[in-house]
């Protein structure tokens, strides 16, 4: 601003400066002794015209400088106004998630202690009505942990104090590092799995050792005489797997919960070990396939979250660590592990990648868990992936299939695309930006299609026509009748005597008095009975024989 001053007077002095130098040029004038061609009202003229372009630039100068100072002040309140804006929707977010964990853990807590009484009260030789009291928790999977009551999960330990009502053979397996007792005990206990998962941690903390325990566990998780293509296929060793997981994910909430005192528990040593273990896992890996395992890898969950347990993901490459997120991505627990390795700056390629691959549902997920809806549009992408499920397995690529049941494979994908967008979006209460009533007819519309299919197929199947009472069938007359009788003959003759044929037929006078008379009730029916054939022929065969 004192520039601008400082050149303002300057300027304002140009007047006087060019009378002075008047009087100077008037003054050199009458002193020459050569005559000048260089008249003074030349000189006037072009000073006069500097003036003005000084004072035009000058003017376009202090426009422009108003101009920026507005732009200023403008931007200011813009963002006064965006960081008010997230002030408040982060202080109803964290309001809302407050209100949410708050009634999850009320509701956790409820249910467990009831579960806890039952199975306290519950005899050995508990019967199976009282063991479905359990019933709630088996739809879980083996790997899931609610981690919304993890403050209760560990307050049986905050004091150093373990307590486990229910299940003392759990604290006794951890403190003889009994690994594989720990693993039978999981596998009997699989109806009640959601209570034996809420004990873990606190039984894990009696281990004299529990990280080199959790570490002994993931023995045979790759055994050496089943392939990988084997091993999807045996229910075994997926449960294995699972536990295996489970029991890596108990020890990392101890280390989380924990920092000071448990995690001094992991040795250099016990580190070492579990390096060892990941470098012979990670080549492993690459004979999956991303797509094969559509997200929902085992092998890929428990490499990662060995990594994450025990600490050692910074000696591996983070850009091998990063291809592995796809493999992963349907996992409830892939946005913490995301966070536990350090890849949450790298979740929009990863997103990326799995919209390319048609894994739309999966993007959508890891969009809300690292608050990425601003630059992927969960609805842009629920309806994009609608609009491929309709593409795909057209008719016209599939084959020497007919069309009928190319059509059929497309509806049917359409169906599980439209079920798997309403899940989505009932889960992230997108109701009001993506309506789920059109998305029910559709659904309504494509599951009549397929049932008005169904019935038609049904009815242009043709019937096999039942036999008759007297064991003769209505098909056609066959031409080939002699040559037929012919051929069974001969085969008959060979199998059977031919004594069995040659006998004479009895007649009722040789017959006892005893067959006469059952012979006479088994053929006194009423006109029209239907067995009347059948029970003839048998009655002949049980006097036949009985007269041998």
């Amino acid at each position: 601003m004192e520039d601008t001053q400082s050149v303002a007077t300057l300027m304002d002095s140009t007047t006087s400066k060019i009378q002075q130098l008047q009087k100077a040029f008037a003054e050199l004038e009458s002193h020459r002794a050569v005559t000048l061609n260089l008249k003074w009202k030349q000189l006037e003229e072009h000073f006069h015209g500097l003036e003005k372009s000084l004072k035009r630039r000058f003017t376009e100068l202090e426009d422009q400088e108003k101009e920026f100072e507005t732009k200023i002040v403008q931007s200011k309140k813009i963002l006064e106004n965006r960081q008010a804006a997230v002030i408040s929707c982060e202080k109803a977010s964290l309001e809302s998630l407050q209100e949410k964990r708050d009634a999850a853990v009320s509701a956790i807590t409820i249910a467990m202690e009831k579960h806890t009484k039952s199975n306290c009260m519950e005899p050995a030789g508990a019967t199976p009505e009282v063991q479905g009291e359990s019933s709630m928790f088996d739809a879980k999977p083996l790997d899931y942990i609610p981690l919304e009551n993890t403050e209760d999960t560990m307050k049986p330990f905050k004091n150093g104090v373990v307590e486990v009502k229910c299940y003392p053979d759990l604290v006794e397996l951890c403190q003889d590092m009994d690994s594989e007792g720990l693993h039978k005990f999981i596998s009997d206990n699989r109806k009640n799995l959601a209570a034996v998962r809420e004990e873990i941690p606190s039984a894990l903390r009696t281990a004299v050792d529990p990280a080199c325990l959790v570490l002994d566990s993931l023995k045979g998780f790759y055994p050496s005489e089943v392939s990988i293509s084997d091993a999807k296929k045996d229910a075994n060793l997926l449960g294995l797997r699972r536990t295996c997981i489970m029991l890596m994910e108990c020890w990392h909430l101890l280390t989380t919960l924990e920092l000071d005192s448990v995690s001094s528990l992991i040795s250099a040593s016990v580190k070492g070990r579990a390096k060892a273990i990941a470098e012979e896992w990670k080549p492993k890996l690459d004979e999956l396939d991303i797509d094969a395992n559509n997200g929902n890898s085992l092998e890929a969950h428990a490499f990662l979250q060995l990594l994450a347990t025990f600490g050692i993901n910074s000696n591996f490459n983070q850009e091998d660590l990063y291809k592995l997120i796809p493999m992963v991505s349907r996992r409830r627990q892939t946005a913490d592990l995301c966070r536990s390795l350090g890849l949450s700056e790298r979740m929009p390629g990863v997103i990326d990648v799995l919209v390319n691959n048609g894994r739309h549902i999966d993007a959508v997920n890891l969009a809300f868990a690292f608050e990425l809806t601003d630059k992927f549009s969960p609805v842009s992408l629920l309806k994009s992936y609608l609009n491929e499920a309709s593409k795909v397995s057209s008719p016209v690529k599939s084959g020497n299939a007919p069309p009928t049941t190319a059509q059929n494979d497309v509806n049917e994908k359409q169906l599980t695309a439209l079920k798997a967008v309403i899940k989505c979006i009932e889960d992230h209460k997108l109701e009001a930006q993506y309506p789920v009533d059109p998305l029910q007819n559709r659904i309504h519309q494509l599951e009549k299609e397929k049932a008005d299919k169904k019935r038609a197929t049904e009815v242009a199947k043709p019937q096999p026509k039942r036999p008759r009472a007297n064991c003769v069938g209505n098909g056609a007359r066959a031409t080939n009748v002699a040559s037929d009788k012919n051929f069974y003959a001969s085969r008959m003759t060979d199998r059977y005597p031919q004594y069995i044929y040659d006998r004479h037929m009895l007649t009722l006078d040789q017959l006892t008095p005893t067959f006469r008379h059952s012979l006479v009730l088994a053929t006194n029916f009423p006109p029209g009975h239907g067995n009347f054939f059948g029970k003839w022929v048998t009655t002949i065969r049980q006097l036949t024989c009985t007269n041998r």
